[in-house]
């Protein structure tokens, strides 16, 4: 009756430590998954956030040491160059936008929807305009961010930039970076 009595006992005390730590049924399972993926995403954003400060540091560095007439590789086109090498690697993709309506190159207009509306809220006084996608099972941020005139060395290669207003975005990036 002894052993009984400490079977019993161990049982209850193990019955009982399971119905301490038991949560319920496993139905946090989802709710962890989007919490992961929030995370994945906020990295994302930070990731997009410092590479939109390298890129337009880099292109305020350039033109301000480099660029001194209209002869000179303006810094933008150094920079599309480097947005193409960036893709053509498998990194992340970056567009560069034209937001005044007035592209030097058809190419830099906005192409999708996405881009449109960008271009749209950040001239609306957004700071920032994102989409989370799919493509190939796989999820992606897409986000754009403003391009003000930030120098007056801006205007020897873009005339129609005098007219800018102070902040106003005469362009902007357009990044398409995968969520991992």
């Amino acid at each position: 009756m002894n052993r009984l009595k400490q079977f019993a006992l161990a049982a209850l005390c193990v019955a009982l430590a399971i119905a301490i730590t038991w949560q319920g049924p496993n139905t946090a399972t989802a709710q962890d998954k989007a919490k992961k993926k929030d995370v994945a995403l906020e990295r994302t954003r930070d990731t997009v956030k410092m590479l939109d400060d390298v890129y337009k540091t880099a292109v305020v560095l350039i033109t301000t040491h480099y660029v001194n007439d209209s002869d000179d590789l303006p810094a933008g086109s150094a920079a599309i160059a480097l947005f193409e090498a960036i893709g053509k690697k498998g990194w992340h993709e970056v567009r560069l936008l034209d937001a005044s309506g007035e592209p030097i190159e058809e190419k830099n207009s906005p192409k999708d929807e996405f881009e449109k509306a960008a271009v749209n809220q950040l001239k609306a006084g957004e700071s920032w305009h994102e989409e989370v996608i799919k493509k190939d099972g796989k999820r992606f941020l897409r986000a754009a961010t403003p391009i003000p005139v930030v120098l007056d060395k801006c205007v020897m290669c873009h005339e129609n930039y005098k007219a800018a207003k102070k902040g106003e975005p005469i362009g902007a990036l357009s990044y398409t970076i995968p969520i991992k």
